[in-house]
């Protein structure tokens, strides 16, 4: 079974908070297997574990348990990608929730939203489940506040939970804890989540416009359906992923995935595919984007593809393009 991915968005905000606390991030990326520079790529997918290990070394780098929520007070609405345009449309919060839990999938696979509601409560269970055995504190804190953020904005200001519950304990210092969410904590629960009154779910979503609510359904279905990503993708995904770090192999893909090599070649063999060719092409993407902007130097873009030399990485893409780097770029912008 494929281990789950994440998308990049979940990381919204990380560079700047990490630097407010005297952290290198750049650093602390790579020692994961993130590359930096895909944080500007929102929608690119990344292991699950991975951005998991990063919240909980940076936690400890920084001496800050509150790590996760003060990440979180840097996220938007918009940070949920496609999905936010339907979910600021639903007409409450119930149903807004309820689409959060039916597509959470294609914000991040380790993510689990349940929803049950009981003699006038609804106890909302968060959990966070990378596929490996690794800790999650700072995962689970983090999608509990973004879930929070997200009930205050469709509520309002007005809005408190009756309780917010976590599995493990209690930090040293839970002041952040106590002033964002302003409610009962409860550490050491048999849950993780939040506990809201079942009418407070009623309430009408204060963002929604009626008239846009079919247009934004229109537009979910037009990329999505409620289905995981394939396996290709995910592989192309990966090795796209892993180029710039220079540990692309198909033993670190397959790793990635939770499966052995050989069912990664069993795979791309059944559509004539090789990974060796998967990571030629993707290569070739890569490079044809980067090289085709102004952004990096051809230098750069060799690293990033991780080519011994600029001129190794020269002569690969004259036999590919038929053509210099630099002539190519000239060309695209000329």
């Amino acid at each position: 079974m494929a281990k789950p991915l994440a998308r990049y968005a979940a990381l919204t905000g990380y560079i700047e908070l990490s630097r407010t606390l005297a952290l290198d991030p750049v650093l602390l990326l790579r020692s994961v297997g993130l590359d930096p520079g895909g944080l500007d790529l929102q929608d690119r997918w990344v292991p699950a574990s991975a951005v998991a290990r990063l919240l909980e070394l940076s936690a400890a780098a920084s001496g800050r348990q509150d790590f996760a929520l003060k990440l979180a007070e840097r996220r938007r609405l918009s940070t949920l990608g496609p999905l936010s345009v339907s979910i600021r449309e639903e007409p409450d919060a119930r149903s807004a929730l309820r689409m959060l839990i039916r597509y959470q999938h294609m914000y991040n696979e380790a993510l689990h939203i349940r929803m049950s509601e009981r003699d006038g409560l609804a106890t909302i269970r968060i959990s966070v489940e990378p596929g490996e055995p690794i800790s999650v504190r700072q995962s689970v804190e983090l999608a509990v506040t973004v879930t929070h953020q997200l009930l205050r904005q469709l509520l309002g200001d007005r809005w408190h939970p009756v309780s917010v519950c976590f599995e493990h304990s209690r930090p040293t210092d839970d002041s952040t804890h106590r002033q964002l969410f302003d409610a009962p904590l409860h550490f050491d629960s048999d849950f993780t989540g939040i506990v809201t009154y079942t009418g407070d779910l009623d309430e009408p979503n204060r963002l929604s416009d009626p008239h846009l609510r079919s247009y934004a359904q229109q537009f979910l279905d037009t990329l999505t359906t409620p289905e995981e990503p394939t396996l290709d993708n995910r592989i192309r995904e990966l090795v796209e992923l892993m180029l710039p770090t220079g540990r692309c192999s198909i033993e670190q893909v397959a790793r990635s995935l939770g499966v052995d090599r050989r069912t990664v070649h069993r795979h791309l063999a059944k559509s004539g595919q090789t990974f060796t060719s998967v990571v030629d092409s993707t290569r070739a993407e890569l490079a044809n984007r980067m090289v085709t902007g102004q952004r990096y130097s051809f230098t750069e873009v060799s690293e990033m593809l991780a080519f011994s030399t600029p001129s190794s990485f020269s002569r690969w893409f004259h036999q590919r393009f038929g053509m210099s780097p630099r002539e190519w770029r000239k060309q695209s912008t000329g």
